[in-house]
């Protein structure tokens, strides 16, 4: 059975505005939550960007049902992996074991802040799969030192570490990084509904590990107006991985998607009050394989209408395409 989640989207919304989105995400329905890890909003439009495990903490306190998870956490510049590590412990704790740690190789645009510089791909995945390491090592809850390439560990453990620890999901890009995180991860998290990526996953980790995936949506009563929130908030979003890992700043992303036009992004984004078109958008997700997917309602305007009237019907046919597909 496919499962359906809700994003809560730190770029667009105050900390407050978002504890509230889950509460009432859970009340519609929703099977999980994940929430973006970000430093900075992709662009100026979007306005925020509140720290997200502080959201996640009181998310957790919030509600009592829906899974949590990040999507995704970067543990190689901004964080150190064995702060990522109890991090992640604590909040299964609060979450009473509803909580999936959501990592990746990470964006410019958040890690550059430390001021250390931006490493190029290949060092970056270099850096994750021993940050990854080390955080499986600690989510045990023995004492870890470690001495690799990129960190140190000294002396530490996870005093409050819950048992069983806490399931580990890894955003990767192609078949080269799967077969590096596959020993590393218990679920994936990719971008594309990519069926030969997915179908390779199955075959190292076997078909009980999930695949979560994430489409974004705008709905709205008027179409037109979709079109223009999403245009205005995720024009970027079609530069793709390889540019988007890359950009420092907003004011960067906002000059390499300045020819972006809202034809453009209605091409890319299901735009409007048309739910089934939405359905249509988010079938091509789970044919491909996936057995999670997230959606992301662009812009916190009409974030609380979209799940007072809409959110409710559209999971409800979702779950029915999804059935009878």
């Amino acid at each position: 059975m496919v499962r359906f989640g809700y994003t809560l989207m730190t770029e667009q919304s105050g900390p407050k505005e978002l504890v509230s989105y889950a509460v009432d995400a859970e009340r519609i329905g929703f099977d999980f939550e994940v929430s973006s890890d970000h430093y900075s909003p992709w662009l100026v439009s979007q306005g925020h960007a509140p720290y997200a495990w502080t959201v996640l903490g009181a998310v957790a306190q919030a509600t009592s049902k829906v899974d949590l998870a990040t999507y995704v956490t970067s543990p190689i510049q901004r964080y150190h992996p064995a702060v990522v590590a109890q991090k992640a412990a604590t909040l299964q704790l609060l979450s009473d074991g509803r909580f999936m740690l959501g990592l990746g190789s990470g964006e410019n645009l958040n890690e550059h802040v430390t001021g250390e510089g931006w490493p190029p791909v290949d060092q970056r995945q270099d850096m994750l799969v021993e940050a990854a390491s080390i955080i499986r090592e600690l989510l045990t809850g023995e004492l870890v030192t470690w001495q690799g390439d990129y960190f140190r560990v000294d002396s530490a453990r996870i005093w409050d570490a819950p048992d069983g620890g806490v399931p580990i999901g890894i955003a990767v890009g192609g078949e080269k990084a799967l077969e590096r995180f596959a020993p590393l991860a218990d679920h994936l998290i990719t971008t594309e509904p990519d069926a030969e990526l997915l179908s390779a996953w199955d075959g190292l980790k076997g078909e009980g590990a999930r695949k979560i995936g994430q489409i974004p949506i705008s709905w709205a009563p008027d179409r037109d107006d979709a079109i223009a929130r999403a245009h205005d908030q995720f024009r970027w979003f079609g530069g793709g991985w390889a540019v988007n890992a890359d950009l420092p700043t907003p004011a960067g992303f906002a000059g390499a998607s300045q020819f972006v036009r809202p034809e453009d992004v209605a091409e890319s984004i299901p735009c409007g009050p048309d739910l089934d078109a939405i359905v249509e958008a988010v079938k091509e997700y789970w044919e491909a394989g996936f057995t999670d997917v997230a959606l992301v309602q662009v812009g916190d305007e009409l974030q609380q209408r979209f799940l007072d009237e809409a959110a409710a019907p559209l999971l409800g046919l979702l779950r029915d395409a999804a059935e009878n597909s």
